[in-house]
């Protein structure tokens, strides 16, 4: 899309995924997800950038020193390239797809951790723009966001789904809890109508819209277009993912 100037003219940053490890690979009838991912790069960082300035890394934490010292030796790697080449980036940081031991410590604490390893000794040149993680709580998210604020921007991946409400109530909690991006994927393309549920996820953002009150509007919006719900307006109002529910009432 980028090479036939379908972001011309347009207040648009073009993204390009940069490497694409073995834990997002799911192919019909593929195991991939439930084993710890190997890294792995389609995209050469040099034809990357005749077409964008930008992409995106991903990694994800086993708490499995051998894999994990891979997987932060490849990203050691992309960065140098990254930098040759003048490809700036963002770092996704996944949770595992499967339960890992933490020792009973919380999973969202370790993650934070190792985050923080990952960019100890990285130079300001070749650090990541911003993050891009699950929410893993208001403690996990807060602990980061206000640990080095200058240098370290928090977002959030927007995950399954869900209904309305959990995609305002994400988008609000992080917020509060000091992210400052949010990237949301299916929560967005998969809605009934994109742009009024962007214009209200802002709505919550910069004019302090109550979560309950956007789901609401939006269906009353929807309603006025003429265009179904996917579900009842009660159904809608329901937080459904469990690490938002403890904030949302």
């Amino acid at each position: 899309m980028a090479d036939q100037q379908a972001f011309a003219n347009r207040d648009i940053t073009p993204a390009i995924r940069l490497n694409d490890a073995t834990d997002i690979w799911g192919f019909r009838g593929a195991k991939y997800k439930e084993l710890p991912a190997t890294p792995f790069r389609t995209a050469q960082l040099e034809q990357a950038r005749k077409l964008s300035a930008l992409g995106l890394y991903a990694i994800t934490f086993y708490n499995n020193r051998d894999i994990d010292t891979t997987m932060l030796n490849a990203y050691r790697d992309f960065r140098e390239q990254a930098q040759d080449v003048g490809m700036s980036h963002f770092l996704e940081v996944f949770n595992p797809a499967f339960d890992i031991d933490t020792a009973g410590i919380d999973l969202g604490l370790f993650i934070n951790d190792a985050i923080t390893r990952c960019l100890a000794g990285v130079a300001k040149a070749e650090r990541p723009l911003f993050l891009k993680m699950q929410y893993n709580g208001t403690r996990a998210m807060t602990e980061l966001a206000s640990f080095d604020p200058t240098n370290l921007i928090v977002g959030v991946l927007g995950g399954a789904a869900g209904t309305t409400r959990d995609t305002f109530e994400l988008l609000a909690q992080t917020e509060r809890y000091g992210g400052r991006v949010a990237l949301f994927g299916r929560k967005i393309y998969g809605a009934e109508d994109s742009v009024e549920l962007v214009r209200l996820m802002r709505s919550v953002i910069e004019e302090g819209l109550g979560t309950k009150e956007a789901v609401k509007a939006y269906h009353d919006i929807l309603g006025k277009k003429g265009i179904s719900s996917a579900r009842s307006l009660a159904e809608d109002l329901e937080v459904t993912d469990p690490v938002l529910k403890p904030e949302a009432e």
